[in-house]
């Protein structure tokens, strides 16, 4: 809720489930999969505004994205951030002292390397559940 909206905006759970299994390159399938559940169910459960926080959990638990990550996502205030933070015309932010002061308290290149190594098991475990699947036929 801000002063210009005073009525706070629904956060769509089944979108936002969505948005992030395309994120991380699942396909419907492969959720529905891991869930013990058949493709239509993934398409119901996307299409729904509200979620049961159970289903909800489990989602989020194979997504390994944080249940609350998918509750509040909006993707229209994170257009928001950016758009505001980012200005393209007058290159701002790079001569902001702000900005060009900033010094991580973490290693970004640990947090790459951290980000390639989760990657890279999230698609070892996806072709094993791939194999799991195929030997199943």
């Amino acid at each position: 809720m801000t002063i210009d909206n005073p009525t706070p905006k629904k956060i769509h759970q089944g979108r936002n489930i969505k948005r992030f299994r395309e994120i991380l390159g699942i396909k419907q399938e492969a959720l529905a999969f891991d869930m013990g559940v058949s493709q239509s169910s993934i398409s119901d459960y996307e299409s729904k505004e509200i979620l049961d926080d159970q289903v909800l959990g489990k989602i989020a638990e194979i997504l390994k994205v944080p249940a609350e990550a998918i509750k509040n996502f909006d993707d229209e205030l994170a257009i928001n951030v950016i758009s505001n933070t980012i200005n393209n015309n007058d290159n701002a932010t790079m001569t902001n002292p702000a900005v060009l002061n900033y010094q991580p308290s973490f290693n970004p290149v640990d947090k790459m390397v951290e980000l390639y190594e989760r990657m890279l098991q999230q698609q070892k475990e996806m072709i094993d559940k791939l194999e799991r699947l195929i030997e199943g036929k």
